[in-house]
């Protein structure tokens, strides 16, 4: 338990955020109650132009206290101040450094492009990045590498006439242990299928009406699971989506075919038949023991099989999705695991770090998951990042999560010519997306104002059937907006 007592709120959410990373998994409370088991209290003064805190370790009986001069009037140098006076204090309680510094944000690239578009030297972002937030060296090399390889990727995207169109499938054959994303068991709505395809068409329908005069990029089916479909519902789908929208500049289109016990030989032949450019096949481990423990129904063998059947087919651009800091793993298990991966030969494989969020079953029941070990490390980065390498391949795009084991970082990597421009343009945020399905979030950009606003969709499916005349409206005001 942390005490964060602030007598002004103004910059409470980047210090707990900044305290998370460095004391993950502990609770806040904002108040001092001497009945109360705490590990840390923390206090923040504010004064015209000072702020002063100290932190009181509880376990280590030592308090460190210091102060900083800020000028209120800009946020955010003042927010910045105090953040590294706060990771000085920190890291000496802790005896830890944190690989991305003060960043605490999940776009970490976006901070290197922004610079490099503006004109900047890669020495000038270097040298920012180190001081502004503390970064490490290997972090703001990567952070570069990648802005560098991003600008490259979208330099053919129409920003302001371009749109890309999401789809959302939040299905699963089951749910993982670690997951926080919409999903409902696909079984439980097999028989009522047609009454949300029927609903998703209806808004497909609008937003490509919406959207008239603008070019498609980029299509991505995602979910949940869209190949726990059955074959019929996965061609009725696509069928619909191609007699909806106009392919002609299409540079991508993507569905996720995750979950290896959902993939059969018929639906692979559906996603030939319509054009799919790019698959993703994820084992997120090549343990057979973590599989059981995460809740996962395929084998390993079912991994190799599905994927050499999908090259079978011809599918030329198979991406590969991992996590490390899985229960229980160690580096040897990653090791294995991207052994048999580099066997397989992907054209991209995303690497993510592990990160338990609220609604995850193994943090709801984690008294029953007490014992499993959660390890992520420096090392097992590095490692993925060299076999990766090793296999011809590049990163080109990454972003971070809250409450990701270690403080570290989801990474894409792809050999040439296969990085998914999909993935980029959603982390960036530099292309209006437009999003279909329950659960879903459509972002609008307005490119004049650099500005972003959101509208999302109900999570509940039987919410959004009932409501989908809602959702379309909800749209329509935002669309409308951006036009003026």
């Amino acid at each position: 338990m942390i005490g964060l007592i602030l007598d002004d709120q103004s910059f409470e959410q980047d210090i707990r955020e900044l305290l998370m990373a460095f004391y993950p998994g502990e609770r806040f409370l904002h108040e001092e109650k001497t009945d109360e088991a705490f590990r840390l209290l923390v206090h923040g003064v504010t004064g015209d132009d000072f702020f002063r805190l100290s932190l009181e370790d509880k376990e280590q009986g030592v308090t460190k206290a210091s102060e900083t001069k800020v000028d209120f009037s800009d946020r955010f140098e003042t927010k910045n101040r105090i953040k590294r006076m706060l990771y000085g204090m920190a890291g000496e309680l802790t005896g830890r450094e944190l690989p991305w510094g003060t960043l605490t944000g999940i776009r970490p690239v976006k901070i290197a492009m922004t610079k490099l578009l503006s004109g900047s030297k890669e020495e000038e972002v270097f040298d920012y990045m180190k001081h502004t937030y503390l970064t490490s060296d290997q972090k703001v090399d990567l952070s570069l590498e990648i802005a560098k390889k991003e600008l490259d990727l979208l330099s053919g995207i129409d920003y302001e006439n371009g749109y890309s169109l999401y789809i959302g499938i939040p299905f699963c054959p089951t749910t993982c242990l670690y997951c926080s994303f919409t999903s409902y068991p696909i079984s439980q709505w097999e028989k009522r299928m047609n009454d949300y395809l029927e609903a998703l068409f209806k808004e497909m329908e609008f937003t490509a009406r919406r959207m008239t005069g603008k070019t498609l990029d980029t299509v991505y089916i995602g979910g949940g699971t869209p190949t726990s479909l059955s074959a019929e519902h996965l061609e009725k789908l696509i069928l619909r989506l191609k007699n909806t929208f106009d392919f002609t500049n299409v540079k991508e289109f993507t569905v996720e075919a995750g979950r290896p016990d959902s993939i059969t030989q018929e639906k692979l032949e559906v996603l030939k038949k319509y054009g799919v450019t790019r698959i993703s096949i994820n084992p997120q481990t090549m343990k057979e023991e973590t599989l059981k423990i995460i809740g996962r129904r395929h084998t390993v063998e079912m991994v190799k099989d599905r994927f050499l059947l999908a090259r079978s087919f011809g599918f030329d651009n198979i991406n590969m999705d991992l996590i490390i800091g899985l229960p229980g793993e160690d580096m040897e298990d990653v090791r294995r695991t991207m052994e048999e991966i580099k066997s397989l030969g992907p054209d991209g494989i995303t690497v993510h770090t592990l990160a338990i969020k609220r609604a995850a079953r193994l943090n709801i029941y984690k008294e029953q998951y007490g014992d499993l070990k959660i390890t992520g490390t420096q090392e097992m980065v590095d490692l993925t990042a060299a076999y990766a390498r090793s296999m011809g391949q590049e990163p080109y795009y990454l972003y971070r999560q809250k409450n990701m084991a270690g403080n570290f970082e989801n990474v894409g990597y792809s050999v040439p010519g296969k990085a998914c421009i999909y993935n980029i343009l959603i982390m960036e945020e530099k292309q209006t997306i437009a999003a279909c399905g329950a659960g879903t979030t459509t972002k609008v950009v307005f490119p004049s104002e650099n500005r972003l606003e959101r509208v999302e969709n109900v999570k509940d499916v039987e919410q959004y059937i009932a409501r989908i005349d809602e959702m379309i409206e909800r749209k329509e005001k935002m669309l409308a907006k951006s036009e003026m």
